[in-house]
């Protein structure tokens, strides 16, 4: 999570300036306010296993964040968080079960599929390369958000412009982006650590 929290943080700005050619011009702002909340309730809280971390960050941004950013990465932090129970410790498996269980779920709340020009374009590529590597995992999210590009919208706040909408990058697949590289930074750190 303090991984995700940095790269939006950093990313803030260019995750505002995608939103603002095809949405509301807050998405970045609206995560880092986010994030940056969900690490203060989890240094506050100090949960003990990996579900219970994702179950409050889930929280806090469902709190926190304004606009569908909110409910949506809310919803994948807490479904995950659910799916991988009292767990103490989570192998990559159940990482990527929890996280198809997470991305279904956000799917099912934004009645949304892939090829719709959402955050989904970006999850779903990246959880099937998971069975390959977090590397392939990231790469397939970035690849993901790019395709965005030349597709339009037919969901959120980007379907009201219609054909406006085509030739710009979906924010939400963007940072969906962000948090796999997030993650696959993080793996990479421990596995040079160990």
């Amino acid at each position: 999570m303090s991984a995700v929290s940095a790269a939006v943080d950093r990313e803030a700005d260019r995750l505002t300036e995608l939103d603002s050619a095809i949405g509301d011009a807050d998405h970045g702002t609206n995560l880092r306010r986010g994030f940056t909340a969900a690490l203060v309730s989890l240094e506050q809280e100090n949960p003990a296993t990996p579900g219970a971390v994702l179950l409050l960050a889930g929280r806090q941004l469902i709190s926190t964040v304004g606009g569908a950013s909110g409910p949506l990465y809310g919803t994948l932090l807490r479904r995950m968080g659910k799916a991988l129970g009292e767990a103490d410790s989570v192998d990559t498996a159940q990482l990527r079960d929890a996280l198809r269980t997470g991305v279904d779920a956000v799917a099912q709340l934004g009645s949304a599929a892939p090829g719709d020009k959402t955050m989904l374009d970006a999850l779903y590529p990246a959880v099937e390369a998971l069975e390959e590597s977090f590397e392939a995992a990231r790469t397939a999210a970035e690849q993901g958000a790019v395709a965005t590009v030349p597709m339009l919208a037919r969901k959120g706040r980007a379907s009201y412009l219609g054909e406006r909408s085509i030739g710009h990058q979906d924010p939400g697949a963007t940072s969906a982006a962000l948090v796999f590289a997030a993650l696959a930074d993080t793996v990479k750190a421990a596995e040079a650590a160990a």
